[in-house]
């Protein structure tokens, strides 16, 4: 996690789950709303099939979930704000160096952030997530998605690495 994250840096370090994967990019121009679109607005269709039949689930579980035509059909827009979506998830955070996006479920709480560092002519993108657990629910949750999350995100960021979206 990089270290001047707008995430309070207790409540990362208390977390029940965090990982971070640094990728260069290559316009240190680019906007975090369309490195965050190159990423995640481009998933392949068994990520969106295993992203439906999870939100489905939660929902069932009465958790607050995208929809199917939201994981399907993902809409940029020409700007965007605290408290809208991006992709799937409500903005929490956004300035010129940091989007942080996530969602608050009585399960668990999670944050994914995205920190752009610009070091002399070369640039970066740091993603990270941060999960917070409340309860036995997302401790089991967690157990069964973290394998899926950690090669998911691994592989959104190579794919959007390969044809130069990032």
């Amino acid at each position: 996690m990089p270290l001047h994250s707008v995430l309070d840096r207790r409540w990362v370090e208390a977390s029940y789950f965090r990982d971070a994967y640094r990728a260069p990019l290559r316009d240190k121009r680019a906007t975090l709303p369309d490195i965050f679109l190159g990423i995640f607005a481009h998933m392949p269709w068994w990520m969106k099939s295993v992203l439906i039949v999870r939100n489905l689930v939660a929902t069932w579980c009465r958790l607050d979930a995208p929809s199917a035509a939201e994981v399907l059909h993902v809409r940029a827009k020409d700007s965007y704000r605290v408290g809208e979506k991006i992709g799937l998830w409500p903005i929490f955070h956004l300035d010129e160096n940091e989007l942080v996006v996530g969602r608050n479920n009585k399960h668990l709480d999670f944050r994914l952030s995205l920190v752009k560092l610009i070091e002399g002519e070369n640039a970066s993108i740091v993603v990270s997530t941060v999960c917070s657990v409340h309860n036995l629910y997302g401790k089991i949750y967690l157990f069964f998605i973290v394998p899926f999350h950690e090669r998911g995100v691994q592989r959104l960021i190579t794919n959007a690495l390969a044809p130069g979206r990032i």
